[in-house]
Order: structure tokens, then C-alpha cells, then sequence
């Protein structure tokens, strides 16, 4: 195999080669960052020595995919973006290839020499650079479960009766992942009353309107109550205005009595200390 054939070349030059290779990425702050020191040079020099060599066994088995598919689901882990890695390898058979032109005299078995390793190395990038893009895509789908469990915290203030504090505007997306995230709440909790605190959304329009009714009709299927607290007097005026019907609702202006009336829900009351029953 004519990639097998270069393999004495390739030991005899790999030390130079590699320390070319990491002059390059040693040689930009971005990339010098991810060597905090020389131990850790030393350490990937003498990896990187081993994977380059390796190149020259021509062997594309399910071990070595799996090894490349790793190298790049660790990149993405660290931090280190396709660009470099990219770039370096580039640089890698730049270098190859004036000691294959220079150890090999007939030009037309050089290239062809070249050609093959440069097919290698672009089917090796490819699987590195593909385990790159779907460990971003595992990592933004976690940050984004994360997101919206932290835009929809269902609290628990008492038993049967939770708490939803909503912030910030409420479209069509949001507004299915909160009665999804409510609904299971419930259902959990066996909860009895279902406070919707909307004092932190800025805008309550038709749409929005239209979402809490949804929600609120949902929670009643599975026999709970929802109480519509925040409601300000900009508010109120607004939803007259738009000609919302929210009769369907109990609504109060405060949190506080909004917590109240879930407690006579579930024949709770708050009174100070010392008042007799």
C-alpha cells in the first residue's frame, strides 16, 4: 500500500514535523491557552507523534473511527473550535509534503504519494470534525433544557398548591412549554390551585391572553384551580380594552392574596400568631 510505503519517511522526519505543527498552534493565543504548560506540550507532542504515525498503517477500522470520532467530541468539550483544527492540519501536510517531494525523486510517484495521505488526512478531519458538530448540538440541547426549565419554575408553596412566576414576553412556544411544564406539576403534586403570577411580563395582549385561558383550561381538566396574580392596573385596562373575556379566572392584583385564596382552596388560611380560631 502506498501509504504504508511512506512510513520510514514519516519516522524519519515526524519529530520535526510535530514540533513544526505545535509551533504553529503555540504561536497563536487563542490556541496557546489550551497548553497551560510544558508538561502538557510535552505530553500531547508525544500523542500527536503517535496518531501521525499511525496514519502510515493505512488502517481505517472501526478502532481508529471510533479514536477520531473521540479526538473530536474532546475538542468540542475543551473548547477548541474546528477552525484550528482545521488550520493545523493543513499546515501538518504542507510540511509532509515538501519531505515526500524532497525524499522522493520521481514527482509524478510523489504527488500520487501525497494524494493518498491527503485522502487519509480529509477523511480523518471529516469524522473529527462530524463528533465535533454533534457534541455541540448534545451540549446546546442540554443548555436549552436548562433554559427552559429556569423560564418555567413551578414552586411548591404549600401542599396542593404551587406557584408560577412568569418574566419576560410569553410567545406561542413558551406559552405550550409552560402548560406542559404546569401540567405535569399538577398532576405530580396532585395540586389543588395553580398560581400564575404575571407581574414580570411586560406585555399582556391578545396572544398572551389567549395562552393563560389555554392554561387555565388545561389545569381545570386535571381538577385543579388557577389563580391569576400581577395583574396591574395598566393591565386590567389593557385586557378590557382588547375585549378579553378572563371571567373564566380568578384573578388578584397581589402575589400575597393570590396565596391566600389557594389556601381556602384547600381549607388552609394565613392569621397572625395568637388569633384565636
Amino acid at each position: 500500500m502506498r501509504i504504508a510505503a511512506l512510513r520510514p519517511l514519516a519516522e524519519r522526519h515526524m519529530d520535526a514535523v510535530v514540533d513544526s505543527f505545535y509551533e504553529l498552534l503555540l504561536g497563536h493565543p487563542d490556541t496557546r491557552a489550551f497548553f497551560p504548560d510544558e508538561v502538557t506540550v510535552g505530553r500531547v507532542k508525544r500523542l500527536q507523534r503517535s496518531y501521525f504515525l499511525g496514519l502510515f498503517a493505512g488502517r481505517c477500522d472501526l478502532a481508529y473511527a471510533q479514536d477520531r470520532l473521540r479526538v473530536g467530541a474532546t475538542h468540542e468539550r475543551i473548547g477548541m473550535p474546528p477552525k484550528w483544527y482545521i488550520g493545523a492540519f493543513r499546515k501538518y501536510l504542507s510540511l509532509l509534503l515538501e519531505r515526500i517531494v524532497a525524499e522522493i525523486p520521481d514527482r509524478v510517484e510523489a504527488m500520487a504519494a501525497f494524494d493518498s495521505l491527503h485522502k487519509l488526512v480529509a477523511f480523518d478531519t471529516s469524522l473529527a470534525i462530524d463528533a465535533y458538530i454533534a457534541a455541540n448540538l448534545d451540549s446546546l440541547g442540554r443548555q436549552q433544557a436548562a433554559i427552559r426549565e429556569l423560564s418555567t419554575p413551578v414552586i411548591r408553596v404549600h401542599d396542593r398548591v404551587l406557584l408560577l412566576p412568569l418574566v419576560g414576553a410569553i410567545d406561542s412556544h413558551r406559552a405550550q412549554q409552560v402548560m406542559e411544564t404546569v401540567l405535569v406539576r399538577v398532576i405530580e403534586d396532585k395540586a389543588r390551585a395553580l398560581i400564575l403570577d404575571i407581574a414580570g411580563v411586560p406585555v399582556v395582549d391578545t396572544r398572551v391572553a389567549d395562552h393563560l385561558l389555554k392554561t387555565t383550561a388545561a389545569v381545570r381538566l386535571v381538577g385543579a384551580d388557577t389563580i391569576l396574580t400581577g395583574v396591574s392596573a395598566q393591565v386590567a385596562r389593557t385586557i378590557i380594552q382588547l375585549g378579553v373575556d378572563i371571567s373564566s379566572m380568578v384573578t388578584r392584583a397581589r402575589l400575597s392574596e393570590g396565596i391566600e385564596h389557594a389556601l381556602k382552596l384547600i381549607g388552609r388560611e394565613i392569621r397572625p400568631i395568637g388569633d384565636k380560631p
